[in-house]
């Protein structure tokens, strides 16, 4: 899985981090970024649901082979 946090476009609402935390945190302004090792969505069921979540749409999740 690829995960893509457009920086332009998030507003820091923090819906990620609250629907998948062991995927999505929030750095120190508080814009959506991914925990450090957690890059490929740590097989956590959440992570399409937060990307959901995201009122802005910040959140791009992809499928990759493999």
């Amino acid at each position: 899985m690829h995960i893509d946090i457009d920086k332009d476009v998030c507003i820091g609402a923090g819906q990620c981090a609250l629907a998948a935390p062991s995927v999505f945190t929030q750095d120190d302004d508080g814009y959506s970024m991914l925990v450090p090792g957690r890059e490929d969505g740590a097989g956590d069921p959440m992570v399409r649901e937060a990307a959901r979540a995201c009122p802005v749409s910040a959140i791009n999740v992809k499928e990759t082979a493999g």
